[in-house]
């Protein structure tokens, strides 16, 4: 028998109610969606449609392995020396820490079981001649990798969240690139120089035994090194400082830091966590009347002469800068370190006119398609073509509605994806239409003939959305950027199709049938 099941009209009634809301952001002006819940809120608009600037960045993973390897390397000579081993040539060569441990087979051992210890997660060769081999096995660089990937990403986040940027889009991309999407920037410089800053912040004691002449003829000591200054001297040329290798306080204690002003000179003051508090204070405890010097990415900001314990936890960065880089300085620094540099691969811009016209020739594809649509269904299929329409009118409602739920960015993909999902929404119809004709040329009353349209076709549509569906699935996952966009209205639409399709147009006929005696079907 022909009729609608009281737990369809309550699924139909609930999602068209809730396709409605989500989609009524999208219907009305800025001015009203701007005072709807927060919870509600219309489409975002993708580069290619409002303009903007895209990035593409990627972390330098050979700097990162080093960085690594030279920690193990640090960890290494400390385990040596504590179990008072003997070595020689401890360094880092072809991605590994490297060293002949001399001694006997006992002292060998010992070196192997104290470095294991001391050590984990790496591959640790030490053979009968004393040579020694540490490295990260290839499940543990994944890690690593995926680690640093997913870190930077965060805190890239905090970064431009922090510029005010409206709807930015940040997503992974393989491995070891990151894709940034900034719409309504038509010039991304500060927000270049803001992502792509590392921020590694360390603080070192001078080295007041090496003066700098001696250290630019290549006599350093070990446990000392020569870093530039971020400013100039008052002669135009670069300042140099030798500082101590060792990290008196590191950066990754920092809890807050704020741009101010001492003397009426833009700086930045920052405060540790307890731990680093403590630390903090005991270095400049320990040390008063030397300069301990604050080095970022490998520059030092300022070397400042400590004049007494700083027991409170905090301090003020001096050097000379502007109010927007003091401003910068701060966010970076509050956002987090990244766990190594990063290289812009890709930098490009779109103009707003350029999406305004994209966006014009968007709407009258979509319209002129939906036209085409309606026309062919009403001169096709009569009366139940209109219902078609209607239910077609219904799908487009429920995809802008659940695009809007899902909180996705329409691109210019996307819009061909809901061109192609209005083709793909009465195509489903159709099957149905013309199987309820071949039943009535077969001879069945114009019930039997409705019922076994519906029920006959849907095995068809429901094989073609799935393989459909499949195909949306595969380019969501190795597809990016608007491929993604594209792969996700598609899926979206051939949901929204099957249900007004199966539900929405049965709903329909079946109101339609039960209105009298019907002798005939107006197909």
């Amino acid at each position: 028998m022909l009729y609608i099941q009281k737990w369809k009209l309550a699924l139909i009634a609930l999602v068209v109610g809730a396709g409605l809301t989500f989609a009524a952001p999208n219907l009305v002006g800025r001015d009203t969606s701007d005072k709807m819940p927060s919870w509600l809120q219309p489409l975002s608009l993708g580069l290619d449609l409002q303009g903007g600037s895209h990035l593409l960045l990627e972390l330098n993973t050979a700097e990162l392995m080093r960085d690594k390897l030279d920690g193990v390397l640090d960890v290494a000579r400390t385990t040596l020396r504590t179990e008072k081993l003997r070595y020689t040539g401890l360094a880092v060569k072809d991605g590994a820490v490297v060293a002949t441990v001399l001694g006997d087979d006992a002292e060998r051992g010992q070196a192997r079981r104290a470095l294991r210890n001391a050590i984990p997660n790496t591959e640790i060769a030490l053979g009968d001649d004393g040579a020694l081999r540490i490295a990260y096995g290839e499940a543990a660089r994944k890690q690593m990798l995926d680690g640093a990937l997913s870190t930077t990403l965060e805190i890239v986040r905090k970064r431009i969240d922090e510029l005010g940027t409206r709807e930015p889009s940040i997503q992974r991309q393989g491995d070891n690139r990151i894709v940034v999407q900034l719409p309504g920037v038509s010039d991304p410089k500060r927000a270049r120089e803001v992502i792509g800053k590392t921020a590694r912040m360390t603080f070192h004691l001078l080295d007041t035994e090496t003066s700098v002449e001696d250290a630019l003829r290549g006599r350093v000591p070990p446990g000392s090194m020569l870093l530039e200054g971020m400013n100039l001297r008052p002669d135009g040329q670069k300042q140099l400082f030798v500082v101590r290798k060792k990290v008196e306080v590191a950066g990754e204690h920092l809890v807050d830091a704020q741009p101010t002003f001492d003397q009426s000179a833009p700086v930045v003051s920052f405060r540790f966590d307890a731990l680093g508090g403590r630390i903090f204070g005991k270095v400049t405890q320990e040390n008063v009347g030397r300069n301990l010097a604050i080095v970022l990415d490998n520059k030092v900001v300022s070397a400042p002469s400590i004049r007494g314990p700083i027991l409170q936890g905090s301090g003020v960065i001096t050097g000379g800068f502007t109010v927007q880089e003091a401003n910068d300085l701060a966010l970076v620094l509050r956002s987090g370190a990244l766990p190594t540099s990063i290289t812009f691969l890709e930098e490009r811009s779109v103009g707003p006119s350029l999406g305004a016209d994209s966006i014009r020739a968007g709407t009258v594809a979509c319209f002129v398609g939906l036209a085409l649509v309606v026309g062919f269904m009403v001169v096709a299929y009569g009366l139940f073509g209109v219902f078609a329409n209607v239910a077609l009118l219904c799908n487009m409602v429920l995809l802008i509605g659940g695009l809007s739920a899902i909180g996705a960015t329409l691109t210019l993909p996307g819009i061909a994806g809901i061109v192609l999902t209005m083709g793909m929404a009465v195509d489903a119809n159709v099957l149905i239409f013309e199987r309820m004709r071949e039943e009535t040329r077969n001879g069945r009353s114009p019930l039997s003939s409705i019922e076994s349209g519906f029920d006959r076709a849907f095995a068809t549509i429901f094989d073609a959305n799935i393989t459909t569906l499949a195909a949306a699935a595969l380019l969501y996952q190795f597809g990016s950027g608007p491929v993604r966009g594209f792969a996700v209205t598609l899926s979206l639409g051939i949901l929204t199709s099957m249900f007004s399709a199966v539900l929405l147009t049965r709903l329909m006929v079946v109101l339609w049938a039960r209105r009298g005696r019907r002798t005939a079907l107006p197909i």
